[in-house]
């Protein structure tokens, strides 16, 4: 058998699928178009929301990817030896297609057939059904005729099995996940999938939207039944290798070995832990910023800036040297042929590197100045004849300036001063507490809601690039959006600041077209199609063979995921779209925010 690499992962994936019908579909930019329900790409189903709402896809109801995903829920458990903030995907879908029975019945034979785990190895979980939803005893019916005995068919609570909605209603039901049993011995009697002992480590996940959650609290059956999967690939090389640490892995090997050989030391003991953070961190950096996100103190920028400065942390634990990280991000890029996608993004290579180093300078200055802040606080508790900081005054330190505890612990310590540190993590309860309800406060707006005041904000911003377009030059495109059903955020490349003059054409140009009620029509056709048409498509390359062009009227010819209005009266009602503000989001890149008001 060749050699088992994400990219072998990913070809015997995609040739596994397009086998049973399945088209394939390339992995979108991480930050998602036009939505504000998340700062990142989260999951291979994120793109396809309209399409699982019902919207038909350009290439049918069954669908495969690898996406390249961001979670930031976890950035503090990185370290250890499978969590990771950027990562890869694979996923199949059914759009009102197959259901149970074929996706659990694929799933298996991918699994035993061409990844060849034995079939004694794997154990399941379905979910255990309570008062909203019954019990799902479909596919465990479906497991029990593929073969897994009853001991290995776990039945587990919502928390465990269930997916969705992403916001308070919308589509949702219960999932199936298969994992992998290592042989380890069971940590307690009551030991199963998901327990997190190690015994068993999940490779796949199968969602059975069959739901659909409404206002008043209650489930009612769908009327278009999807199937949503997603097999991590870095887990699934690391298993397939028979390896208990993803870092060993091909994927990670040439990056920590470039950390191992910056700082002279091995990846052992605990070393490992700052290794592992610098190259998680690092190389989601990467990709952040080839999809032309800069460090900055907001949204994703910020998430940017996080992941280098804790990168330059771990790296001043390990004495790398400064500069360190354009090196480690140069493993990175070299190393791309073992991510399971093509991402020609990463030839911006001057530019990636140079905003890693310029980042790890910056912060490298803010550490000096962290240091001098945290040597007064220890004078003034020495002055005041106190032994021990307040974990309030610890956190702000910590959240100011990037010091870990530990960090803060030492230097107090060399002036025998203490903190207090229940008060420390009570603080940082707090913030992540607040953290959370920010996040889940993004997935209550924006399309993956199909909110409809969110919709018309999506087409509005059509409107507005067209007019800006006509208005500053055809240079201007889009370089990101966000949208909320209070207003809309669109940055696009310009050099410089808009006149009042020109915002006030742009206002009047939106304005006209959407007064004069043109139809938003959806058209389907290749990508190479649309381009001869003259549609706008600048989210990087990377298309499908066949897109959705929405045309408004003859103003705008875009492509796009959607949804839309159906006409742009339906705008009118919501009052004059103005620009109520602009600023610069970057070297030649500015971001206008605009709402309507009546």
């Amino acid at each position: 058998m060749k050699k088992k690499t994400a990219r072998w992962l990913r070809d015997a994936y995609f040739d596994f699928f397009k086998k049973r019908g399945h088209r394939i579909i390339p992995s979108v930019s991480l930050v998602p178009e036009g939505d504000a329900s998340a700062l990142f790409i989260s999951a291979g189903m994120h793109p396809l929301v309209p399409y699982l709402m019902g919207e038909p896809h350009p290439l049918g109801k069954r669908l495969a990817s690898v996406q390249e995903c961001v979670r930031t829920q976890d950035i503090e458990l990185v370290g250890d030896s499978f969590h990771h903030t950027w990562f890869e995907m694979l996923g199949n879908w059914s759009l009102g297609d197959y259901f149970k029975e074929k996706a659990i019945g694929w799933s298996y034979e991918f699994l035993t057939k061409v990844l060849q785990f034995s079939a004694k190895k794997i154990a399941v979980t379905c979910f255990a059904g309570d008062k909203s939803v019954p019990r799902d005893t479909a596919s465990a019916k479906v497991w029990r005729q593929l073969g897994i005995p009853e001991e290995r068919i776990f039945f587990l609570p919502r928390k465990d099995n269930w997916w969705g909605p992403v916001s308070q209603t919308g589509p949702c039901g219960p999932d199936s996940e298969m994992f992998i049993d290592t042989g380890k011995a069971k940590c307690s009697p009551g030991c199963r999938p998901g327990c997190g002992c190690g015994k068993y480590i999940e490779i796949w996940n199968n969602v059975f939207m069959e739901f659909e959650k409404r206002a008043d609290g209650k489930f009612y059956p769908l009327k278009q039944k999807n199937v949503d999967t997603g097999m991590g690939v870095e887990r699934t090389v690391r298993l397939l290798l028979g390896l208990e640490d993803d870092y060993l892995t091909p994927i990670w090997q040439p990056i920590i070995k470039t950390i191992s050989e910056l700082a002279q030391k091995p990846y052992k003991g605990d070393w490992r832990r700052p290794m592992r953070i610098i190259a998680d961190h690092l190389r989601a950096a990467v990709f952040i910023i080839a999809d032309g996100i800069v460090p900055g103190n907001k949204e994703q920028s910020y998430v940017l800036r996080r992941l280098i400065r804790r990168s330059v942390r771990q790296g001043e634990s390990l004495g790398l040297s400064v500069g360190f990280s354009r090196q480690v991000g140069a493993a990175v890029i070299a190393n791309r042929d073992n991510y399971a996608g093509e991402y020609p993004e990463l030839d911006n290579l001057e530019v990636i590197l140079s905003v890693l180093e310029d980042e790890e300078q910056r912060f490298r200055r803010t550490l000096q100045r962290g240091l001098r802040e945290l040597e007064k606080a220890a004078q003034k508790l020495i002055d005041a004849k106190k032994t021990m900081m307040s974990g309030k005054e610890a956190f702000f330190l910590y959240e100011t300036f990037g010091f870990p505890l530990e960090l803060i612990a030492e230097e107090l310590g060399k002036s025998h001063l203490k903190i207090d540190e229940k008060e420390f993590e009570e603080e940082k309860g707090k913030h992540q507490q607040i953290s959370r309800r920010a996040a889940k406060g993004r997935f209550k707006s924006g399309l993956a809601d199909n909110d409809s005041r969110s919709i018309a904000y999506h087409t509005a911003t059509h409107l507005l690039q067209a007019a800006l377009r006509q208005i500053l030059g055809s240079h201007v495109h889009q370089m990101g959006s966000n949208i909320t059903p209070e207003r809309l955020r669109f940055d696009f490349a310009h050099p410089r600041p808009l006149t009042a003059l020109e915002i006030k054409k742009a206002e009047e140009l939106v304005n006209q077209q959407i007064e004069a009620g043109h139809n938003v029509e959806r058209l389907v056709m290749p990508f190479n199609e649309s381009r001869k048409m003259g549609a706008l498509a600048f989210f990087r390359d990377r298309y499908p063979e066949k897109v959705s062009v929405y045309k408004i009227g003859d103003f705008s010819l875009e492509v796009c995921r959607g949804p839309h209005v159906k006409n742009t009266t339906e705008l009118v009602k919501l009052g004059r779209l103005v620009i109520v503000k602009q600023e610069s989001c970057g070297a030649g890149c500015r971001r206008i925010y605009a709402r309507f008001e009546k």
